[in-house]
């Protein structure tokens, strides 16, 4: 596993030179654009409202610590991983802002390397910790949405 958030804000910064650095082909533009400014707005609520909330509850995101709680309301009855949904979105919304065919490479390989790396290793942790409980959540609800 690796640090998910620290990742992701990394990568919000790597894309901006990217685009500019490796200008592969425009496809999309103004005003088609901002729609992506929405979507990366979109995509920070679930990670604010998650992150309020676990506090409130006392429980951790399962990638830092041991969960103590297993979550299954909210955001959580849509997808097993809204954060990282969230997270996604995000950078997706960054790529249509900044319009570049280069720019997609970030939030795909971002989204792939969650779902063999990262995603495989909380379910590990949550079966262990939480058993039939969480597999019966697991056949119930979809990785992503």
């Amino acid at each position: 596993k690796f640090d998910v958030a620290n990742l992701f804000l990394v990568l919000i910064v790597i894309n901006i030179p990217l685009h500019y650095l490796i200008p592969i082909k425009q496809v999309i533009f103004s005003p088609f654009a901002y729609i992506g400014i929405f979507l990366f707005v979109l995509g920070w609520i679930p990670n604010v409202w998650l992150g309020i909330n676990f506090r409130k509850i006392n429980t951790s995101i399962p990638a830092k610590d041991i969960p103590k709680k297993l979550v299954t309301s909210g955001l959580f009855k849509i997808s097993r991983n809204p954060t990282y949904l969230g997270m996604v979105i995000s950078l997706i919304g960054e790529a249509i802002f900044l319009g570049s065919i280069v720019t997609f490479i970030i939030p795909t390989a971002f989204a792939i390397l969650l779902n063999i790396v990262n995603i495989p290793f909380e379910e590990k942790n949550l079966e262990k910790v939480f058993g039939k409980k969480y597999l019966k959540y697991k056949r119930e609800v979809r990785r992503w949405i």
